[in-house]
């Protein structure tokens, strides 16, 4: 780093910065580490499987915190034991209370006495508006029945990047439509050369 005006560094000395700042490629997981750190003095326990999920586990309460960067999503059984995590948070960081999660990451979550629902309603429109398919018609099939791909047919797609972009976005809406999964993962196989024309169908037009 360059040395503040007016500070006189002695030949042959550098300066150690004792603390992080936004922009460095240190400051993520500095906050990641400050972050898991005062949710273990609490009580969070962090995921071996998941790093990003905290669960807080007492004898009549079950707390879970699920972390994307400086985002956090609370979940429990136990309203009082929620309003203390925030209160807990909000007394070690600068925090903004968004209420009832509606939003997160894509995710659209509706609350009913029935339950919780999670869709994915605008991300899809926008992948469909993206791709000029918005006022496409729906199947009910995702592949049609027996169909068969091959990497040896077609002409390769002279730029595969908008092909696995969209291959990753049908990939992140396997969360709430599980009925793509299967033509996903054919689909996911040609990444590395896709074509316009795999077998029998089109494989991206």
């Amino acid at each position: 780093m360059t040395p503040p005006e007016g500070l006189q560094v002695p030949a042959g000395h550098v300066c150690k910065l004792v603390r992080s700042l936004y922009g460095l490629k240190q400051a993520s997981r500095q906050w990641n580490h400050e972050l898991t750190t005062k949710l273990e003095l609490f009580g969070f326990l962090q995921s071996k499987h998941d790093h990003c999920l905290f669960i807080k586990d007492g004898s009549a309460t079950f707390t879970i915190l699920l972390v994307y960067v400086d985002d956090i999503l609370i979940a429990g059984n136990s309203e009082a034991m929620v309003i203390d995590v925030k209160k807990y948070l909000d007394s070690l960081f600068t925090i903004k209370d968004l209420g009832i999660a509606k939003y997160f990451l894509g995710l659209e979550i509706a609350r009913s006495l029935q339950g919780i629902a999670v869709t994915q309603t605008k991300c899809i429109s926008y992948i469909l508006q993206d791709v000029g398919l918005l006022q496409a018609k729906t199947v009910t099939t995702p592949l049609l029945p027996g169909i068969k791909f091959s990497v040896e047919a077609g002409n390769a797609l002279p730029n595969p990047a908008p092909y696995r972009r969209l291959i990753g976005r049908f990939l992140y809406l396997g969360f709430t439509k599980p009925d793509i999964a299967h033509a996903t993962q054919q689909l996911s196989q040609y990444l590395e050369h896709p074509c316009k024309s795999i077998g029998m169908q089109p494989h991206m037009s």
